[in-house]
């Protein structure tokens, strides 16, 4: 079953597209590394036991490369354009669930509870960068500028459009700037 533990009682605001977007960012970066998606799963509030086979693993990948697509969006338009193919080809209807009353209803683009991992992780993450670009008429994050990383990443807050995926890329690359600079 695909539904998050509910800590407390304000489980909305436990719960924003903010977190399931970031779940879409690691996920999509562990699939292109090689890490453990039980692990991501877990660190982002899936409930026990969480069971993902080889099947599900190549379906997740599959929705993986999909979903880069809209983090490698140039601006709003092609992200949005990206997420309009991916809904009108992959998604199921909009529906809500309470997980048969173990969470509060919140809305759902899987064609059910049980639905495998992919199509959970394809719809769930469409879901929350879909209301991220709604929201911020933006696209809703990118992909690493460093070339030795691939990651993608949520932008978050306003400023600057993000670069990179993380404060050490952005210095690993600085470095290797200010170091080719002086050499020069």
């Amino acid at each position: 079953m695909r539904y998050i533990q509910p800590m407390h009682d304000d489980w909305t605001t436990r719960h924003p597209v903010q977190a399931a977007a970031l779940r879409t960012a690691a996920l999509i970066n562990c699939l292109n590394d090689g890490g453990s998606v039980v692990d991501v799963l877990r660190e982002h509030g899936e409930a026990e036991p969480i069971e993902v086979s080889a099947a599900d693993l190549t379906e997740m990948r599959a929705a993986a490369v999909k979903l880069r697509k809209v983090f490698a969006a140039e601006d709003v338009d092609a992200a949005a354009a990206a997420l309009n193919e991916l809904l009108a080809r992959n998604a199921g209807w909009l529906r809500l669930t309470s997980h048969h009353g173990r969470t509060p209803w919140h809305p759902h683009l899987d064609r059910d509870d049980d639905a495998p991992w992919g199509e959970w992780f394809l719809a769930s993450s469409c879901l929350a960068l879909t209301v991220l670009v709604w929201d911020r008429q933006r696209p809703p994050g990118g992909v690493c500028a460093s070339p030795t990383c691939q990651n993608v990443y949520i932008t978050q807050g306003s400023g600057l459009p993000k670069r990179y995926c993380s404060r050490r890329c952005a210095t690993r690359e600085r470095v290797a700037a200010h170091r080719a600079a002086t050499r020069a």
